[in-house]
């Protein structure tokens, strides 16, 4: 018999919140502070858990994806967000700064080689740490695939998603005059690097409410209103990556170079109606890689907390934690 028999019903198999082993800050350089939790076994197989965003954070939801008998997992808020320091800074923060921060994480608690999951941003930066030490990756997770291109930035910030939801489009368009309209991403630049706490916030909650609007296949176009200094850390980071184009060498890079983690195993979980992170990425992911498994998901969004993305998520990990004890 199906162990999900009825996904509307999933978060009932989510496994039940379990406090953290271990909660330590971590120095790595630059001036930047990290926060990183251990939960689970602490003799389990190691799973890191990449948020999402970039400046999304880590939440204890995250953490009941895993048997807390089976795994030992890993969780940290990256660069400038959640409980790391310094709170919504830009400096010395990319992508391969994060990459060096994995990095780091698993020396310190002396990991060999871990499992990677990651969805949205996390699922991007999962694949670049892969790309850069297949050997440290036993094997990648990837919810809601985001492979960092223009094209999908331009989707998202450029109008066509906005053409599915256009009342919460214009409320994200409304504030910038006609002339900037052009380009969003720098237009909302502008503002939440102006220097001014209260205009940076007030333009990061309407960043940060553009995309929630769009989460769940379940949204009506509206969205409670983000804390202050969540909203606000989460759209300057965003902002900061999508600028630069992920700090990537070229549009397009993470496809080109998937022949260095072909021989990986993958699994892949994409809602249908992901509006935020469109399924076309994932089905391109997939064709790429001989080692990966695409699930597509009906009637669910991009939301990690969609009932068909966590009954599956949760499946999955079930399953490997199964071929690992085998």
């Amino acid at each position: 018999m199906d162990k999900y028999p009825d996904q509307k019903r999933a978060v009932q198999y989510l496994y039940p919140p379990v406090d953290p082993f271990d909660q330590r800050m971590v120095d790595v350089g630059n001036g930047h502070r990290i926060y990183v939790e251990q939960c689970g076994n602490p003799d389990g197989l190691p799973v890191v858990v990449l948020h999402g965003g970039p400046g999304g954070g880590c939440s204890p939801a995250m953490r009941r994806y895993f048997d807390p008998e089976n795994y030992r997992v890993i969780l940290f808020d990256q660069r400038g967000c959640g409980r790391s320091r310094p709170h919504a800074s830009v400096a010395h923060n990319t992508t391969w700064h994060l990459v060096a921060d994995i990095e780091s994480i698993r020396r310190l608690l002396d990991i060999d080689a871990w499992l990677v999951f990651g969805g949205s941003w996390g699922a991007t930066l999962a694949l670049i740490y892969a790309q850069s030490h297949p050997d440290r990756v036993r094997q990648l997770v990837l919810r809601g695939v985001f492979l960092m291109t223009r094209s999908e930035l331009d989707w998202f910030y450029g109008g066509g998603a906005g053409r599915f939801w256009p009342e919460p489009w214009a409320r994200f368009v409304a504030p910038i005059p006609e002339v900037e309209r052009h380009d969003l991403i720098a237009a909302y630049n502008r503002r939440l690097f102006s220097g001014d706490l209260a205009e940076e916030t007030r333009f990061g909650k309407l960043w940060a409410a553009w995309e929630n609007a769009l989460a769940s296949i379940h949204s009506d176009g509206t969205t409670g209103e983000s804390p202050g200094d969540y909203a606000r850390a989460f759209a300057r980071l965003e902002n900061h990556y999508f600028t630069n184009g992920g700090f990537l060498e070229f549009d397009g890079q993470i496809l080109a170079n998937m022949a260095r983690i072909s021989h990986l195993p993958g699994r892949i979980v994409q809602g249908r109606y992901d509006m935020i992170c469109p399924p076309a990425s994932a089905w391109k992911l997939a064709e790429l890689w001989p080692g990966a498994e695409l699930r597509m998901v009906r009637n669910a969004g991009h939301a990690l907390s969609e009932p068909g993305i966590s009954a599956e998520l949760v499946r999955i990990m079930d399953r490997i934690a199964e071929q690992e004890a085998a």
